[in-house]
């Protein structure tokens, strides 16, 4: 990959060739800016949480869950985000996935475990939200290169806004409980609302990125994004790369990383020489901030919107500002246009400040 960027552009750092691919008009100095902003927020954050040794309960969500009615429960879910039925094919997958050939065909690939019904849930609505993406781009851009979504960066915010931003939101936990109880009521029906909230917030180190809670999300990003530099200026190996990933996990995150299974080799990216394209999931939960934002700045009633269960209101508003244009916007320009302002990651820092330090009282 470092030749190829070479042969592409000559005068450029090969990895600023590869995070410009991802991120029209991001390098390393974008990202610097960027993951210094947020590591200075989230580090902290996270050991004070770590200090209070408390965490809310997890047991009201816990359990064997029929994995033919989670089946079941990824099409209520489908339906709950808005996506049209009558475009949307959902398969079974390994490793969850999304993908449109026009606005008027999506494919969501998921699994289920049958002793983490929560996994399929948040993994529904984060495809769900690029599904919504795709075929909410203009459909005169079918069949065009402007068909599709912008950039990794862009495409990301939706999905995690619907997982997070919406999924993860105090006020969407009724309607959200509501669904999955109608499933499995003996399991289910007796949890409040506000249990399963905080059940579905904790905060804590973990080993695996897909399924870290939104707080130290980014982090898991943050060792990937530091670990591939160290390999393209050469002061890294790939046969580094296993003992940078445990020191850095216990460093960042205070976990033990047990085997490289669930460590160095649980993505596939690198395997497939896609580098450049971790940055921008974490990128993508600061663009959604900045969306949710400006949202409410414009006077958006967000809580009585998702307390309705009704998140018609959330998709015109992206639909218009961001999903209609497809690729005939960067990145950057999507973000200007739809916020009235540049991107700032100051948005997604004061919103993971407020969030939990309101969950763990700090």
């Amino acid at each position: 990959m470092r030749r190829i960027a070479k042969l592409r552009r000559p005068e450029a750092d090969p990895y600023d060739v590869w995070l410009d691919d991802f991120e029209h008009g991001s390098d390393r100095a974008f990202y610097d800016a960027f993951f210094s902003q947020v590591k200075e927020t989230v580090v902290p954050l996270l050991a004070q949480i770590q200090a209070k040794r408390w965490q809310p309960s997890r047991s009201c969500v816990e359990g064997k869950f029929d994995e033919r009615r989670q089946w079941e429960l990824a099409s209520d879910l489908m339906a709950l985000e808005g996506l049209d039925p009558k475009v949307m094919f959902l398969t079974k997958t390994e490793h969850p996935y999304s993908d449109a050939l026009t606005t008027n065909y999506a494919v969501i690939a998921a699994h289920v475990h049958p002793d983490d019904v929560v996994s399929n849930v948040y993994t529904m609505l984060h495809e769900g939200g690029h599904a919504l993406y795709e075929t909410g781009v203009d459909p005169s851009l079918n069949y065009t290169s402007l068909k599709g979504g912008t950039s990794s960066g862009i495409h990301e915010s939706q999905s995690r806004f619907f997982e997070n931003y919406v999924g993860r939101d105090r006020a969407f936990a009724p309607t959200l409980l509501g669904t999955m109880s109608r499933h499995f009521r003996g399991q289910l029906g007796r949890v409040t609302p506000n249990q399963f909230y905080l059940a579905t917030n904790r905060a804590e180190g973990s080993l695996v990125r897909t399924e870290a809670d939104e707080l130290t999300y980014p982090l898991h990003i943050l060792i990937r994004y530091e670990i591939e530099q160290l390999l393209f200026s050469g002061e890294a190996k790939a046969a580094d790369v296993p003992g940078l990933w445990r020191q850095r996990y216990k460093d960042y995150l205070g976990v033990k990383v047990t085997d490289d299974t669930h460590g160095a080799l649980q993505d596939t990216h690198w395997a497939d020489g896609l580098f450049g394209y971790f940055p921008t999931y974490a990128l993508g939960g600061a663009y959604g901030a900045q969306f949710r934002h400006r949202m409410i700045e414009e006077g958006m009633d967000w809580e009585g919107v998702l307390s309705s269960g009704d998140l018609a209101p959330i998709r015109a508003w992206l639909r218009d500002r961001v999903w209609r244009f497809g690729r005939s916007k960067d990145p950057a320009q999507i973000v200007e246009d739809a916020c009235g302002e540049p991107f700032d990651a100051r948005h997604y820092c004061d919103y993971l400040v407020e969030k939990f330090s309101a969950i763990y009282g700090l």
